[in-house]
């Protein structure tokens, strides 16, 4: 049986199977070997074999177990008939959960195991007595209608542990498509609530999304020759081509589409199904509660924010945006009869809004994180969209940089969510928030998506009322949202035409600049963990106060770090080289952001071996700045531990002389370390073929060569040896981290006396930097 099953899983020589027509056959294939089996062991009067799971609801799918229950109603050779029903399968190879259970134990363990509970709602009649599987099936329902009220809450903890654990399928990166919010244990769950009578059974947006979680899931497991419910960005491309959705990121974003579909419908069925428990005993006798007053025209009823009685939906432009800003404050959920009621009778809001709507979305992005789940609801009922048309090209898109872990709608609404925090430090919060939800509203279309959201930004703007002045403010936040961040981290802000050319991109003005600093913050804060670094604040928090500083004619801030601090260590490296003639090494020690200063005779190689001792202690590099005084070149490191605290500077020197000595092969020792953190298989398959950009900056004349890939130990050091190899000397260097991918930026000199990069040296060049940011030993590229 086993065979025929794989033959029709991997297709053999015969025609593949969609996945729907697979599941078809893979139940009737195992219904008719077990009906078969049964009739031949006499499993006939007083017994019957049941399937419950997937199996059970005729959703088997490729390596899926079996799980099967046999039911007896006393008889004395039930151990001989389960072993004879038993071991064939296990001869197969087929994954098997059985039991041997009487009605009486099956209801019993239907009471006190949940898990049991789910599969016996399920339980579909194979062979033997119908009848003794009909009288089983109506025990266990009666009894999981009767126990409700007492394991609701075990059920609503359940799911929701379930959902902090695997995560949210609609924005995930590698959805759990069985486990996470949104997947196929969430449709689940609606089956067993509407078998409790507490909830209708899903809807069709729900029963499509089940279709779409199945088919994708068969795919996977077909493809994977193996049981596996995490869908990895590697399998989607492939699964996409063969379901005919065009490449991954359509895939991803017809599940992120289904996956909310499905995890706004199983939260309102818990909330609805609480509602709807029976009330007994003194409950029962109690009056019900009271419509509590919440705001104009909206109250709280039941734990949830509903409308007053006398609430005109149809004449009050703001109400839609009042119930979101109450639900959102209070951290009520809205009614899904009050956002369907909302969503059939509010009226449209007309250019420019009262300026009451737009108090109340003020309001609403205001809460912060408050506002998260409030948002989502108002999507999935088309109140959103109402609000704004231009939501629907970012709605479920997913995001083409593997830091983000969100979704683009998602992430804007996150990043919000971020921005209400930073409200007290600009003049402006209303243009903050806003500017916030908008910031990557371009994106999902044809052109640059900051160019593209900076009309579409002017075009809300004015929709929301906002003054002109206004509007444009919000313009040029949405086209420069990644001014600072890119300017921080990928060129020298000690060049003063970087500076200026800054100042003029942003006319002068200040509060966009102070706009721009905050929002670069949320921006990073809601893309993933670790993209806001604190080397990374400490560089914006650097630019953005010098170009504030010349904004109003004022000389440039001191640095957080002292000026003396670093001009001592630098003073002491190059006084200790004069004398010994051998390096020097400094650590200027920092909770969070630490300074190495370096020096050495002058001479070809300093900065790889250097950075490559670095990387042999642990320490990441987030820039490096390099100067000559005399004949000792001196380099500057900003550093921070990798792992655990700082090293022993004293260790560190000692190896860079043995180094630079010849006795110690940086290159053997570095691949020896990467071995013992090797990656997990998840993250090498993960591993993006590295890219080289080079910039060519006009105003300061400096020649930028920008390489961009996965991280990984020493990856300076080699880059910077190749540079080296190549003629090519490095001025500063700076390192930016977004989750396990990097972006490094060289500020880069040719050999000839202007510093001049040849184009037609270019491509050697960017060669040999792939070369030495290829992938780890023992791995190919992915193409």
């Amino acid at each position: 049986m086993r065979a025929k099953a794989v033959l029709l899983e991997q297709g053999g020589t015969r025609r593949r199977l969609p996945p729907d027509a697979l599941r078809t056959a893979l139940v009737d294939l195992h219904d008719f070997w077990l009906s078969s089996r049964c009739a031949a062991i006499g499993v006939t009067e007083r017994a019957a074999l049941v399937a419950v799971g997937a199996l059970g609801r005729r959703e088997l799918v490729p390596y899926s177990d079996l799980d099967l229950v046999l039911l007896h109603d006393g008889r004395k050779d039930v151990d001989r008939i389960a072993e004879q029903l038993w071991y064939p399968l296990w001869d197969a190879g087929v994954g098997l959960d059985h039991s041997v259970r009487t009605p009486g134990q099956a209801v019993q363990v239907a009471t006190t195991d949940l898990r049991a509970a789910y599969g016996l709602l399920e339980m579909r009649h194979i062979a033997g007595d119908p009848a003794l599987s009909e009288k089983v099936k109506q025990a266990v329902r009666q009894a999981w209608r009767a126990g409700m009220r007492s394991r609701f809450d075990e059920i609503a903890d359940g799911a929701r542990d379930r959902w902090a654990k695997a995560g949210d399928v609609a924005h995930r990166i590698e959805p759990d498509l069985k486990s996470g919010h949104g997947g196929l244990r969430d449709i689940q769950l609606l089956d067993h609530l509407a078998a409790a009578q507490l909830v209708d059974r899903p809807s069709g947006e729900v029963a499509e999304a089940r279709v779409l979680l199945l088919d994708v899931r068969t795919e996977l497991h077909r493809l994977a020759g193996r049981a596996r419910d995490v869908l990895r960005a590697q399998e989607a491309d492939e699964i996409a081509t063969i379901l005919e959705l065009g490449d991954r990121f359509d895939l991803a974003r017809a599940l992120s589409g289904a996956a909310r579909a499905v995890a706004f419908a199983a939260e309102v069925g818990l909330r609805s199904a609480r509602a709807a428990l029976p009330r007994r005993g003194l409950s029962a006798l109690r009056r019900p509660p009271v419509r509590r007053p919440l705001d104009s025209g909206v109250v709280e009823h039941l734990g949830e924010v509903t409308l007053a009685r006398d609430a005109a939906a149809n004449r009050d432009p703001a109400l839609v945006l009042r119930v979101a800003a109450t639900a959102a404050r209070t951290g009520l959920p809205v009614a899904a009869a009050t956002l369907h009621r909302l969503a059939e009778t509010a009226p449209e809001l007309r250019e420019p809004w009262p300026r009451a709507a737009l108090g109340e979305l003020l309001s609403l992005l205001g809460t912060g994180q408050g506002m998260v789940d409030v948002i989502e609801a108002m999507d999935r009922t088309g109140l959103w969209g109402r609000l704004f048309p231009e939501w629907g090209a970012v709605r479920d898109l997913p995001p083409r940089d593997r830091a983000h872990v969100w979704t683009v709608d998602r992430h804007l609404v996150e990043t919000c969510a971020q921005a209400a925090r930073l409200t007290t430090r600009v003049s402006r919060p209303d243009l903050l928030l806003v500017g916030a939800l908008l910031h990557d509203i371009g994106k999902g279309r044809d052109g640059d998506h900051s160019i593209v959201g900076e009309s579409l930004a002017v075009q809300i703007g004015r929709r929301l009322g906002f003054a002109e002045r206004d509007v444009d403010t919000l313009g040029a936040m949405v086209r420069h949202h990644l001014l600072l961040p890119h300017t921080a981290t990928r060129r020298d802000l000690d060049d003063p035409a970087t500076l200026d050319r800054l100042v003029e991109t942003l006319g002068g003005n200040p509060l966009l600049l102070d706009l721009l600093d905050a929002l670069a913050e949320a921006d990073s804060l809601a893309t993933g963990p670790g993209v806001w670094s604190p080397w990374k604040r400490a560089l914006i928090r650097d630019l953005t106060g010098r170009l504030r500083a010349r904004m109003v004619g004022e000389p440039d801030p001191e640095p957080e770090m002292p000026v003396e601090a670093v001009a001592e260590a630098i003073a002491e490296v190059v006084t200790g080289v004069g004398k010994e003639s051998r390096p020097q090494l400094r650590l200027i020690a920092d909770p969070e952001l630490a300074t190495v200063v370096v020096g050495s005779p002058d001479r070809p190689g300093a900065l790889a071996a250097s950075a490559g001792v670095l990387a042999l202690h642990s320490l990441e590099v987030h820039a490096a700045e390099l100067h000559n005084e005399g004949e000792v070149a001196v380099a500057r490191f900003a550093v921070s531990p990798r792992f655990g605290g700082l090293p022993d500077p004293a260790l560190m020197r000692a190896d860079l002389v043995r180094v630079l000595d010849g006795g110690l092969s940086l290159g053997e020792a570095l691949a020896r370390k990467e071995r013992d953190y090797a990656p997990s298989s998840d993250e090498v398959e993960r591993t993006v073929p590295p890219r080289v950009l080079w910039f060519d900056d006009e105003a300061t004349g400096a020649v930028v060569l920008e390489l961009r890939g996965t991280d990984r130990i020493g990856l300076l050091h080699r880059v910077a040896g190749a540079l080296q190899a190549e003629g090519v000397s490095v001025r500063w260097a700076r390192v930016a981290t977004l989750g396990s991918s990097v972006v490094d930026s060289f500020g880069v000199a040719g050999p000839g006396p202007d510093g001049e990069v040849p184009r037609l040296d270019r491509k050697r060049i960017e060669r040999a930097v792939l070369a030495a940011a290829g992938n780890r030993e023992g791995t190919s590229p992915k193409r």
